[in-house]
């Protein structure tokens, strides 16, 4: 028997014999802010705690992996980190402004200014490592 529970805005299940529900993980979620080329400025240069941008676009394999890894990022670093995503294939001028050549590209923005930047599909442990001397 396969049980269904919501957690923080994740479902999760487990298989189990009996008719509890046996809950084996606890995600916590924040929300991640979806913006496009008009609304970057005021969610990205006018924010007063850092902020990670993922461009990425729906038909990236790597984006879809790394999307779980900044979900459950986003809930570690809740009030102290920002996470946006911005689709490339409906912006395309934020991410030529940013030299953005392959997604994901994660970039790290700190008093609106480009502090670091990350390609490609990468851990939890890594992108911890990666924000934590902009926090």
């Amino acid at each position: 028997m396969y049980t269904f529970v919501a957690i923080g805005g994740k479902l999760r299940y487990s298989k189990n014999n009996t008719k509890k529900p046996i809950i084996k993980e606890m995600v916590t979620l924040a929300e991640i802010v979806k913006i496009s080329d008009s609304t970057f400025d005021s969610e990205v240069a006018a924010s007063d705690i850092p902020v990670l941008v993922d461009f990425w676009a729906e038909w990236c394999g790597p984006c879809k992996m790394i999307a779980p890894v900044l979900e459950q990022l986003s809930g570690e670093m809740d009030g102290k980190l920002k996470i946006c995503k911005l689709n490339v294939d409906e912006n395309s001028e934020t991410p030529g402004k940013y030299g953005v050549m392959s997604i994901p590209t994660l970039v790290i923005f700190k008093d609106g200014q480009e502090k670091d930047r990350i390609i490609g599909y990468h851990s939890l442990e890594e992108l911890k490592g990666a924000v934590e001397p902009y926090l």
